[in-house]
């Protein structure tokens, strides 16, 4: 597996998922992306993981050059995994929501989201209308079905959608 960070080019895959949902602000919020990287490679996924934050896991300064990066690693990824841990005020994911909005008709999105996250019904809604799917609320069940997805001969996506 290759964590491709947001302080790096991109890097082209076959194989690749793009880990969606919100950067924690501040310096005492751990990023949930730390935990989904050691699960993606506990499950064998051997393609790429594009995180969109730098390596050092703190979010980039610039914010157009972030924002690039991120359009560019959204267009290319195989899955987009929307994880959505919201919690305010470290975690608000009021960018997520355009995200979500905006990739959600790709036909390439995964949706989670736990229980307790916060202001996360419209969300549910519209995953529930345009994929009939509820939204997972375990982040392990959520990566497993994305290893699976991604490594399915019959590509239930599709990068050209």
């Amino acid at each position: 597996m290759r964590i491709n960070y947001s302080d790096e080019k991109i890097v082209d895959s076959d194989k690749s998922i793009f880990l969606a949902g919100p950067t924690p602000r501040g310096e005492n919020a751990k990023s949930w992306r730390v935990d989904a990287c050691k699960k993606l490679e506990e499950l064998g996924f051997d393609g790429v993981v594009y995180v969109p934050e730098y390596s050092s896991w703190k979010p980039k300064e610039d914010y157009v050059d972030q924002a690039m990066w991120e359009r560019e690693g959204l267009t290319k990824a195989s899955i987009i995994v929307f994880w959505i841990p919201r919690s305010l005020p470290d975690m608000p994911a009021f960018t997520t929501n355009v995200e979500f909005g905006y990739w959600l008709h790709s036909n390439k999105v995964i949706y989670g989201r736990p229980d307790d996250a916060v202001k996360i019904k419209y969300l549910d809604w519209l995953y529930k209308l345009d994929y009939n799917e509820k939204p997972f609320n375990n982040i392990d069940d959520l990566l497993k079905e994305v290893v699976k997805k991604v490594n399915s001969e019959e590509k239930i996506f599709s990068k050209d959608k």
